[in-house]
């Protein structure tokens, strides 16, 4: 069940970053300083911002649950498995170029995820 825990912090943390692109992409951007404070005030009434931050909440919940039972140098690197994720679906999702060098980056972090794993 630990395990699960720890694919639940990955997944809402995915979940998080990528709903706070989505919505930040959406709003109007400005140099203005009054601005920029009232844009930041809006986001945290905007509706898929909250649950983006309840995510983040419940993701710390989910670690706090998988700490019971994993030592921490075990299950930490598969937090790392949230680069992958979010690489990928920027790419999909908002059409971020997906390069070769980040395709390597992502393949090294894995293979660092299989080794710091082990043990």
């Amino acid at each position: 069940m630990s395990y699960a825990y720890v694919a639940a912090t990955v997944l809402l943390t995915v979940y998080g970053q990528l709903v706070v692109k989505w919505q930040v992409a959406n709003a109007a951007r400005s140099t203005d300083a009054a601005d920029r404070a009232a844009f930041l005030l809006g986001l945290l009434a905007n509706p898929w911002v909250l649950s983006a931050l309840a995510a983040a909440f419940a993701a710390a919940l989910c670690w706090m649950l998988a700490m019971v039972k994993l030592d921490l140098s075990h299950a930490y690197p598969f937090v790392s498995l949230s680069f992958v994720l979010v690489l990928f679906l920027s790419a999909l999702l908002f059409g971020e170029p997906l390069s070769w060098a980040k395709v390597a980056g992502v393949a090294l972090i894995v293979c660092g995820v299989a080794l710091g794993s082990q043990g």
